[in-house]
């Protein structure tokens, strides 16, 4: 039976943001240094989280809401980096064990960040991995799972960056916010729904992995060719039915852009804001600078920050990995 969810009360987000308030940064908008950029754009830095990924809000609601009972045998997530790391992170802050299901194609930079917070990763073929989203189960692990995305829990604490932009640039145009499993832009969304309801909310995929604009078009959820890049943050075959029904409802669409146009705005951040952004974090100021999001005072989520070294160098070079 497929989970049905309605878009996260604005009282629960606000609720999210006072039990989150000290775990987290309260990151800025900071301007894009771009004069020829298609409006006013501005920057989400949530790769200023302690982990380098603004997964930390939501893990914490979680957690916070969370039985004391339910955390006696641990924590546990399936993840291809960044909710691994929150959910390892606040394991360490509460003294608990923690393991997480990680694809086989996990980058090093975000294997070797589970290991320093202490948590064990189990690598998995990604047809495994991606099961476990659905089954909420793995062999072997008993404790409490932190769905990435698909928890409306998890949805409050990522809301609360819509409530931090609204504050800061109650007349916001546009927000464009990178699209994985969908639990970023809806918690967003359904904040901005309540406070800015003009706002456009674009989801902001890579075209080698895009299959919420594919399922947009098609009207409902479709497999598509999937093929593994830098881009590892965001991107899979399919999207999941209960979030690609509230995604429909809460977002003006999704921009697709390509590989070369994510390097080049990682070089950009860069250069220009000395922002060191990672594939998916880098994706909606590559479909903002592409002017597809329109014009006015536009806000991109910066995402996350943890991107493998080496292919930082490739792209700061001139390339694309």
């Amino acid at each position: 039976m497929v989970v049905r969810y309605e878009p996260v009360a604005l009282e629960e987000i606000e609720a999210a943001a006072a039990r989150i308030a000290g775990t987290i940064v309260r990151t800025p908008l900071v301007r894009l240094q771009a004069e020829d950029a298609p409006g006013e754009i501005f920057l989400k830095p949530e790769n200023l989280q302690p982990i380098g990924s603004f997964k930390l809000r939501g893990a914490g609601n979680a957690l916070h809401l969370a039985d004391g009972h339910d955390l006696e045998h641990g924590i546990w997530t399936a993840s291809a980096g960044n909710m691994a790391q929150a959910v390892a992170w606040h394991a360490r802050e509460r003294g608990l064990p923690c393991s997480v299901v990680v694809p086989e194609t996990a980058p090093r930079t975000k294997l070797e960040a589970i290991a320093r917070l202490g948590a064990k990763a189990i690598p998995v073929p990604v047809a495994t991995w991606l099961e476990v989203f659905r089954t909420r189960s793995y062999p072997g692990l008993d404790g409490f799972f932190v769905h990435p995305f698909s928890d409306p829990a998890v949805m409050a604490g990522n809301g609360t960056i819509g409530l931090e932009i609204v504050e800061d640039l109650p007349e916001v145009d546009a927000v464009l916010v990178p699209y994985g499993g969908g639990g970023l832009i809806c918690g967003i969304a359904s904040a901005l729904r309540t406070l800015r309801p003009s706002c456009r909310v674009y989801a902001c995929e890579v075209e080698t992995a895009a299959p919420l604009a594919a399922s947009l078009a098609a009207g409902e959820p479709v497999e598509i060719d999937y093929v593994a890049s830098f881009v590892d943050g965001i991107g899979a075959p399919t999207v999941f039915e209960e979030m690609f029904t509230l995604a429909r409802e809460l977002v003006t669409g999704s921009i697709v852009v390509g590989l070369d146009e994510i390097a080049a705005a990682i070089r950009l951040l860069a250069e220009r804001n000395r922002i060191v952004a990672e594939g998916a974090g880098a994706a909606p100021v590559a479909a903002a600078l592409s002017g597809r999001a329109g014009s006015g005072r536009i806000v991109c989520v910066v995402s996350g920050g943890n991107i493998d070294h080496e292919k930082l160098q490739v792209i700061l070079g001139g390339g694309t990995p």
